[in-house]
């Protein structure tokens, strides 16, 4: 299972950020980044609740 971000609607407000800080992060630019390419299986939890409370539906998992 991978992290898919639309970066034409991701606005870097960090909500992913504060859940699962070892899963992304933002770089100087304010540009998203994921950490993990891959979700392991005992982080799937927190990857969902990053893609559901993310404000702009801009996460997917894969």
């Amino acid at each position: 299972m991978k992290i898919i971000v639309d970066f034409d609607r991701c606005e870097a407000n960090g909500v992913c950020v504060g859940i699962a800080p070892d899963m992304f992060e933002l770089d100087d630019d304010d540009q998203l980044t994921v950490i993990e390419g891959d979700v392991a299986p005992d982080r799937v939890a927190d990857a969902e609740e990053a893609v559901a409370q993310c404000p702009k539906a801009a996460l997917r998992l894969a």
